[in-house]
């Protein structure tokens, strides 16, 4: 009678602050698709998916973590047993910063017109106090856009501490959707430079467009115990080959689509 090997499983945790978009790259692996509406992870959830690759058929369990305050304590537990660890941040937050500037912006134009200006000289002097409130009003922001891929340095620090080296950990830029050269963002090379500082894995993703979704997974399976059986060069060329079809896709849902990406 042959005997049945047993799947292989591994734990996938996933880290982040709140609305960087973890629950939507899970879903938009486990079903290829992407929600709209955003709501916020209740302590944990849980869903499985079965991987096949070249070589073996391995069982991926993810664990979606929630990114609120009030559910940090029950985190570490759910890190001690982890295979993996997806530290996910927002490269953009461009809605949080076009919604508040747009707002802020719009009052003082509505205050500075209701003020009556006798000459050219007043009208000069009120153009240059609004230029001032808006440079403030957005270096403001840069810090507020920043604080979660700031924050993934504790997060990877929480996950070391549960499990010291053995563990895998990939550091995901989400929402790529959403940069635009007139606000600040993460850049690909900040992420980078991180990820080399801190001795990780690093990806960029957008769960809306779908892109480098599945590029994700397949970089975490390749790294997973065991598959070091598999050649560099078939690796490479797995993920490259999934890379330039994910990116050409990507690319014109992201020229049709807009708006936030959670």
């Amino acid at each position: 009678m042959a005997v049945v090997s047993a799947l292989a499983k591994y734990k996938l945790v996933f880290l982040g602050d709140q609305s960087v978009g973890k629950t939507s790259i899970i879903t938009r692996f486990m079903y290829d698709k992407f929600d709209t509406t955003y709501q916020a992870t209740i302590g944990i959830d849980f869903l499985s998916k079965t991987m096949y690759l070249e070589d073996r058929t391995v069982r991926l369990q993810l664990w979606d973590t929630a990114g609120q305050e009030r559910f940090r304590s029950l985190i570490p537990s759910y890190i001690r047993d982890s295979s993996v660890a997806v530290v996910v941040f927002d490269v953009s937050s461009k809605l949080l910063k076009e919604l508040v500037c747009q707002h802020f912006v719009s009052s003082l134009l509505v205050l500075a017109n209701n003020v009556i200006y006798t000459s050219s000289h007043f009208e000069h002097l009120r153009d240059n106090i609004m230029i001032y409130l808006v440079k403030k009003l957005t270096q403001m922001f840069i810090s507020v856009d920043r604080q979660s891929f700031l924050n993934t340095t504790k997060w990877i620090d929480e996950v070391r501490t549960e499990r010291g080296g053995d563990v895998i950990i990939m550091l995901v830029g989400n929402k790529t959707d959403l940069v635009d050269k007139r606000w600040p963002q993460v850049s690909t090379e900040e992420g980078e430079s991180k990820a080399k500082e801190l001795n990780v894995m690093f990806i960029e993703t957008s769960a809306k467009a779908g892109f480098n979704i599945k590029p994700l997974f397949r970089k975490i399976a390749g790294a997973l115990p065991g598959m070091e059986t598999l050649s560099s060069a078939k690796q490479e060329d797995m993920v490259d080959v999934n890379l330039k079809t994910t990116s050409n896709q990507s690319n014109s849902q992201q020229q049709a689509g807009g708006g936030c990406a959670c």
